[in-house]
């Protein structure tokens, strides 16, 4: 009894500390989603092993009447295909062309590993996921922030007054000598927003820092809204 009562609290513990980061941001999924995700992993991974013990003890002559053989790792592996759909449901597409949730759902997929393996007791390698899960959630982003807005490729999602002035908004950006990589423009009038808006994907030939490009675009004639996707 008592491993079982630490082996679920460990998977609620992991599982919520790593929806902690998740839920700070307003993300889909959180704290408690990423708690319950654990916590049921494990207890489907002890459900598996209690089987195991049953039908090689109290249940063998059950077992030599009707045949029946069962594959604790079978159960575990139906965790793993259906957190994808759990998964999916924080996948969204914005607007603005953009996806959003896919390290919500990783980090869902990653949680119920962590929790199966709590329930088979193979503590080594959950507190081993768990810090690299913690250092992906909370220090590469810093790091990848820098990469980003360093970097030579950029999306923007614009929002101008009529469709007639993109061409001159093109026009500027090849003179800076910034190469147009793919543009989707939307001309009708959604519920989101009254203007025409575009996504635009930028390759910029000489190394500059992001945020001078999105201001140098927000001051252009005609230009209402300018985000970086």
């Amino acid at each position: 009894m008592g491993s079982l009562i630490f082996r679920l609290v460990l998977a609620m513990c992991t599982g919520g500390l790593i929806g902690l980061e998740r839920g700070r941001k307003r993300r889909p999924a959180g704290f408690r989603t990423y708690m319950l995700v654990s916590l049921g992993a494990a207890m489907t991974i002890l459900l598996g092993q209690y089987e195991s013990v049953m039908l090689s003890t109290r249940w063998t002559a059950v077992v030599d009447a009707i045949g029946q053989r069962t594959d604790i790792s079978r159960i575990g592996a139906q965790v793993i295909n259906g957190i994808g759909f759990l998964g999916a449901g924080t996948i969204l597409v914005t607007g603005r062309q953009q996806v959003t949730g896919l390290t919500t759902a990783a980090g869902l997929w990653a949680s119920a590993c962590v929790g199966l393996a709590v329930g088979a007791g193979f503590y080594e390698a959950v507190f081993l996921a768990f810090g690299l899960i913690f250092v992906c959630m909370r220090i590469l982003p810093f790091i990848e922030n820098i990469l980003i807005e360093n970097g030579r490729f950029i999306n923007v999602y614009m929002e101008f007054e009529a469709v007639e002035q993109m061409g001159s908004i093109l026009h500027w950006i090849k003179e800076q000598d910034m190469q147009i990589l793919e543009i989707d423009v939307e001309r009708a009038r959604g519920a989101q927003t009254s203007y025409p808006n575009a996504v635009l994907s930028l390759r910029l030939n000489h190394k500059q820092q992001h945020t001078q490009v999105l201001a140098a675009l927000a001051d252009l004639d005609g230009v209402c809204k300018m985000d970086e996707i």
